[in-house]
């Protein structure tokens, strides 16, 4: 059976991290396509993880945008939010991909960026990614 993602959210945004641990499976695998270095495996893990997230954003917030059932994985759109105890916003947003067996989650595969508010338009975007400015006349 799948797991229940609108317990996951209450018990993030409740900061409570032994609910949250309950939905996480012990060899839960944590991947990241976009940014591989941040693999890991275990859910000790994700306890540090989310120990130093409510600690360094005390105002912690998830919100669930949607989410979808395909069989065992759940694909959840969302957007974390809060204020660093250093005083800088924190914003983060996109997909995540979470496999589960038996209620619990074994895998979370994570499409999750910072928002940008001053990054690049689409125009140097592109420059960027292809070498060309977008209608510079090349294309066919």
């Amino acid at each position: 059976m799948s797991v229940n993602i609108a317990t996951l959210v209450a018990a993030a945004n409740d900061h409570d991290l032994d609910r949250m641990m309950a939905l996480f499976h012990p060899d839960y695998r944590s991947v990241h396509p976009a940014h591989p270095a941040r693999a890991f495996v275990g859910s000790a893990q994700v306890r540090a993880n989310w120990t130093a997230m409510f600690a360094g954003i005390p105002d912690f917030r998830i919100e669930l945008v949607r989410a979808v059932q395909d069989g065992e994985t759940t694909w959840c759109e969302w957007t974390w939010s809060g204020t660093r105890t250093d005083g800088l916003p924190f914003e983060t947003c996109g997909v995540v991909l979470f496999e589960s067996q038996d209620h619990v989650i074994v895998v979370g595969t994570f499409y999750m960026d910072d928002v940008e508010t001053d990054g690049a338009g689409i125009d140097q975007t592109v420059q960027g990614m292809s070498g060309r400015l977008p209608g510079d006349g090349a294309g066919s």
